[in-house]
């Protein structure tokens, strides 16, 4: 694989620390601001009110530029956004900050996915996604826990200078292992192309898949804290390491997802959201003792990134006059159904469901991620051209050749 997906993944690492982190900052940064936890929550929802307004709007703007430059130029705006954090004088500030740093999140996955998988063999498109994804697992491993510890312990300002640190040395990275693609930007549809591709049906159905199926994971991991507590038993203080096994779980989904999807795309698709349904509906059987909870956290991360390459790859396919836009457009989707699904877990427990009741709402939203691909197949089914038995496919364009190697 080329090493320029090592940048790529250096990049995702700082934006999947970014994320997360300031779920386990709340209470230092709230006690420094001299704000409630509620309140200080609001910076989680403006970072993801960033990404989603980011997404399409900046894979847009930037349609007719170097893809190279693209991404940089994304990398430098996350830096500035952190490091602005780091320096916010009052909540206010910070909450511009937060929204500034979501802001080049979705492009940057969006345009790196296009841009992975023109270094590759069509063979290898999906593999080569997965591994740019595999910093944003990573993060959730080693990045966020230890983002978490160094805010804990030197102040929660100082998390965001060393994840701009993070953007710097993603930036370097960039600059030095991304071959240009000046060919790209001579033969760019513009601003109209790139929205004149979203007009499409299956791109819709495909979007609407992510959000779908993504709402199912986080109708339960935005609960996944009460349950391990009340439920199963373990200490406040055991959260932050089964954090890490959600991790593990999808870093290992994401790679096996990745390897399947360049053999049946459609197939890891449907397998990886029946085998998130099963395990959701699960959740309340394996909640009921430690070791059990430990293996549902797991397996909720790896059954819900088995997804992740192939619903990139399949929004991308889905818009081929317009990849780099309805990639960002897919990483939209993915922070509508994170909100989406934690409103709907929440609605769950506030009618008295019981504690892992979100589980049991997410398993219902991933039967519905199923109904829209089903419905999305049968559109691509229905586009066979009857006259000549051929099927219209539509695939992502080879690129040039500049970024291959």
């Amino acid at each position: 694989m080329p090493l320029a997906l090592l940048a790529l993944a250096v990049g995702a690492f700082g934006i999947g620390t970014t994320e997360f982190v300031m779920m386990g900052l709340l209470p230092e940064v709230a006690d420094d601001l001299h704000v409630s936890i509620p309140t200080a929550g609001h910076l989680v929802s403006a970072y993801a009110l960033g990404v989603v307004i980011g997404a399409p709007l900046l894979a847009a703007l930037t349609s007719r530029l170097s893809r190279r430059t693209v991404l940089i130029s994304l990398m430098a705006l996350f830096v500035a956004g952190n490091a602005l954090s780091a320096f916010a004088p009052g909540n206010g500030s910070l909450l511009a900050a937060r929204f500034l740093s979501g802001l080049p999140h979705g492009a940057f996955f969006g345009v790196g996915a296009v841009v992975a998988t023109a270094m590759v063999p069509p063979e290898r498109k999906a593999r080569s996604v997965s591994l740019m994804f595999l910093g944003l697992t990573v993060a959730n491993i080693a990045g966020v826990p230890a983002a978490t510890l160094m805010g804990q312990h030197l102040g929660w300002r100082a998390t965001f200078l060393a994840v701009s640190a993070i953007g710097l040395a993603a930036i370097v990275s960039l600059a030095l292992l991304v071959p240009h693609d000046r060919e790209h930007a001579a033969a760019s549809a513009g601003l109209r192309g790139e929205l004149a591709a979203l007009r499409s049906l299956p791109v819709w159905l495909a979007l609407g898949t992510t959000v779908a199926g993504f709402g199912a994971l986080f109708a339960a991991y935005s609960y996944v804290t009460p349950m391990l507590t009340g439920t199963a038993g373990y200490a406040e203080t055991s959260v932050t390491l089964l954090l890490a096994l959600f991790g593990v779980g999808a870093t290992a989904g994401n790679l096996l997802g990745g390897r399947l999807a360049d053999h049946s795309l459609r197939g890891t698709l449907f397998g990886g959201l029946v085998s998130l349904g099963v395990v959701l509906l699960l959740f309340p059987l394996l909640m009921r003792v430690e070791w059990s909870a430990a293996l549902a956290v797991t397996l909720l991360g790896a059954a819900a990134f088995i997804t992740g390459s192939p619903l990139q790859l399949m929004v991308m396919e889905k818009a081929a006059a317009a990849p780099s836009l309805a990639s960002s457009a897919n990483q939209a989707a993915f922070n509508l159904a994170n909100a989406g699904g934690a409103w709907i877990g929440g609605l769950a427990l506030a009618a008295g469901f019981g504690t892992t009741s979100p589980a049991l709402a997410g398993a219902l939203l991933a039967v519905l991620g199923l109904g829209v691909a089903a419905v999305a197949h049968t559109v691509d089914r229905r586009r066979t051209a009857p006259s000549t038995g051929r099927v219209v496919a539509s695939h992502v364009p080879e690129e040039s050749g500049a970024l291959r190697g």
